[in-house]
């Protein structure tokens, strides 16, 4: 027997110390009480009966207290597994819902289009005589080589000659270097397409280096024009 359990003198087994009988096997613990205890198993006498009714009560009171602070602090918050919300684009108001005023839209500048011209004008380093078609199509010309350029026309030039005109260009500045009555070149009257070549080392020493356009003219129609550069 210890301070906690009373064993059984019959089966060794422990019970507890308010125990009467033993709860395996049925045998009196406390002398003088043999004639109470029925046989088997199970105790059947009042005092043990009471004790046990009092331990039962005391654990299942126990469980109902910890229950209810249990559901007063869980520690375990159950989560929904359900499914995931579906984010949603935020929509920020414009101005003109905010404000209730309506920007007025500044019309952009009318842009007049530049008028396509009728002929084309194409400049390269050499051309065909025959053909007129040009060689080593460029627009760059520097010391050395040659400033071919040809005219062509959808129609007859309908003129014996033709003006040329050649323009600087500097700072959104044109400066006139050849005027259309000095740059009078040959196109017979029949003729659709008419091509010239000259030495760029010429037109450098005449004009120096820099951006240029040149401009050609059938009287006063300009019918086709072309930008270009010369190097030192």
């Amino acid at each position: 027997m210890t301070g906690e359990t009373v064993e059984c003198f019959n089966c060794g087994r422990p019970n507890p110390p308010w125990a009467h009988v033993c709860r395996f096997c049925g045998v009196p613990l406390v002398a003088g009480e043999a004639a109470a205890v029925q046989s088997g198993t199970f105790p059947t006498d009042q005092r043990s009966l009471l004790s046990m009714g009092a331990a039962i009560g005391t654990i299942v009171a126990a469980i109902v207290i910890g229950l209810m602070l249990s559901n007063l602090n869980p520690t375990n918050p159950t989560v929904g597994l359900g499914p995931s919300p579906t984010p949603h684009a935020s929509v920020i108001p414009s101005a003109s819902a905010s404000t209730g005023v309506e920007p007025t839209a500044t019309p952009a500048p009318a842009v007049a289009p530049t008028p396509k011209l009728p002929g084309t004008l194409t400049l390269g380093t050499g051309r065909n005589r025959q053909t007129c078609e040009i060689i080593g199509q460029t627009d760059t010309f520097g010391p050395g080589s040659v400033f071919a350029h040809t005219i062509a026309l959808n129609e007859a030039f309908g003129i014996d000659r033709l003006g040329e005109e050649v323009v600087r260009v500097a700072d959104g500045k044109e400066t006139i270097v050849q005027t259309r009555q000095d740059g009078q070149n040959a196109a017979p009257s029949p003729a659709k397409i008419v091509c010239y070549q000259v030495p760029s080392n010429s037109l450098i020493k005449a004009w120096g280096a820099g951006d240029f356009v040149m401009r050609i003219y059938r009287g006063d129609e300009k019918i086709a024009e072309a930008a270009f550069t010369l190097t030192k």
